[in-house]
């Protein structure tokens, strides 16, 4: 007679406990067709965040200076107001992910949306502020940028990282040099930048002449 009887199930006999799979995130492009906003898009987002919630002139501006300077969520997050020279009219931007520093030159809409931001936030050293006068989280800024994607009606799931690929494909689209744009994106490698120029229809529009 076994000794193990009358005592359970053998080791070998103890039943198996499967692992819960975890479902993969499937691809961009299950989600969206592509992973940019066009102008007019960009026009919407911020028209729209601009009336939605109690928050709409910072989201507003929030939304431009990402979209006029190719700013990484991380980036735009961690924007200071030391950064911000509003007499001169210019931007330090300071790239993150080991990329190149630049200086960029403010143009009329984004001064006025600064100064603007500015005045409702005073004595500040970080130019987007929540509610509790801390810096916004990359996770705010996110579902900042959703949510105005979903009121302005815009079909795909919109994220902030688009509106730096709307950067590049914007002056790519308008003609202008691939080197200025990459020091512009703060680019270490090239590569990282004729993605767009690739990606403008400028490039073939003499093939058909009706």
């Amino acid at each position: 007679m076994s000794n193990n009887a009358g005592l359970g199930p053998k080791l070998s006999e103890a039943p198996t406990i499967k692992k819960r799979k975890v479902p993969r995130r499937q691809p961009n492009t299950a989600y969206r067709s592509r992973e940019y906003l066009t102008d007019t898009e960009v026009t919407a987002l911020m028209k729209t965040a601009a009336h939605v919630g109690r928050h709409g002139v910072r989201d507003a501006a929030l939304i431009l200076i990402a979209y006029r300077h190719g700013l990484r969520v991380s980036e735009l997050a961690s924007l200071r107001w030391d950064q911000v020279d509003l007499q001169q009219g210019l931007l330090h931007v300071v790239r993150r992910k080991n990329g190149i520093a630049s200086v960029h030159p403010l143009r009329g809409p984004e001064l006025r949306a600064l100064r603007r931001l500015q005045r409702d936030y005073p004595h500040m050293a970080y130019v987007f502020l929540s509610e509790r006068k801390a810096p916004l989280t990359v996770d705010a800024i996110r579902k900042i940028v959703n949510r105005a994607g979903r009121e302005a009606g815009i079909e795909f799931q919109v994220h902030p990282h688009m509106l730096r690929h709307g950067t590049g494909y914007k002056l790519a689209n308008d003609g202008q040099d691939t080197r200025a744009i990459q020091q512009y994106l703060g680019h270490r490698n090239i590569q990282n930048t004729t993605r767009y120029t690739e990606l403008a229809p400028d490039r073939f529009k003499d093939f058909w002449r009706d």
